[in-house]
């Protein structure tokens, strides 16, 4: 139900900024002027990082652009030549990518440090939104660099988005192609040209995506060593529990036992290994019990009692036990 309700205030948003931008259109000019004036708002909220407001500006102006021209402007526009419906596109064009690369800009800035207080649920939350905004960074910088392929911000800010999404290999691909752009040899007959700051913050890009990636990298094979192993001592133990006839009895609401579980110790991949258990002692007399995280199957009752009653219990006032 959340989501759905997610869902449909978005879809509620949308239609109030394509509406607002139609209304805007009747009163104030063409498309082109209209969504300029949309991306200068955006750039007046972006200056105070005010991200969200920026990002309605923006997304304002693109919804001006997709709306069906007015009566007379195309006749007006159509009336002063070729040349001049080819102004209009380009005007258009430009504004469309500023509004993109600028909206693209306000997604990665859209998001707020963990904190260590929230919940597992909130956390999840928290996640799902970062991952929608930086998927959001990625449409808008697309749709920037399909409009012009050498819009450099484009570059930069999807490469960010999937460096946060750790798609590396898709990241360090984007900025190679930006080195390549901004590469000083392209722009100057002279070797020795010094690379512009475009190209010195791409070269840092990179680094910190390639250490990022070994650390990635480095932490899924842990991951992995550790799973391989879990399921090593999986086999390990339900063999040695068959060999020894225990049957265990599965449920899909398990109490909450903390780390306490059945293991082979003090290796838990020889079946040699001694078998340890969880245990729950009961004293019906008094309703009180003990819980054991862990006992080994060579350890008698008489054992463990005398281990656990070594000191008097506070309610065992009799001394019964």
């Amino acid at each position: 139900m959340a989501d759905l309700a997610d869902r449909t205030s978005i879809v509620d948003q949308d239609e109030n900024i394509e509406l607002e931008a139609l209304r805007a259109l009747q009163y104030e000019g063409t498309r082109a002027e209209i969504a300029l004036g949309f991306k200068e708002r955006g750039n007046e909220m972006v200056a105070q990082k005010r991200w969200k407001d920026a990002k309605e500006f923006y997304s304002k102006g693109i919804a001006a652009l997709k709306q069906p021209r007015q009566d007379g402007e195309e006749k007006h526009i159509r009336e002063g030549g070729a040349e001049n419906v080819e102004k209009e596109k380009e005007k258009e064009r430009k504004v469309e990518e500023a509004c993109h690369v600028n909206r693209a800009l306000c997604n990665l800035e859209l998001r707020t440090s963990f904190q260590s207080h929230i919940n597992s649920d909130q956390r999840r939350l928290r996640l799902r939104f970062y991952a929608e905004n930086y998927r959001s960074t990625l449409h808008d910088t697309a749709h920037t660099l399909s409009l012009s392929p050498s819009n450099i911000k484009g570059h930069y800010r999807s490469a960010l988005a999937l460096l946060a999404l750790n798609r590396h290999a898709e990241s360090l691909d984007i900025v190679s192609r930006a080195l390549a752009l901004t590469s000083p040899i392209l722009k100057s007959t002279n070797i020795s040209a010094r690379p512009s700051p475009e190209h010195t913050s791409f070269l840092a890009l990179r680094s910190r995506i390639l250490a990022s990636q070994t650390t990635f990298n480095a932490a899924a094979q842990k991951r992995l060593g550790r799973e391989e192993r879990a399921k090593k001592e999986r086999v390990v133990l339900n063999a040695a529990l068959h060999a020894r006839g225990v049957r265990v009895r599965m449920t899909d609401k398990p109490p909450e036992l903390e780390d306490a579980e059945i293991r082979l110790k003090p290796d838990p991949l020889s079946p040699a290994s001694e078998l340890h258990f969880p245990l729950l002692l009961l004293y019906p007399i008094h309703a009180q019990s003990d819980f054991l995280k862990s006992v080994g199957e060579t350890s008698t009752i008489a054992d463990i009692c005398a281990t656990v009653l070594a000191e008097p219990m506070e309610w065992d006032k009799e001394g019964e036990y």
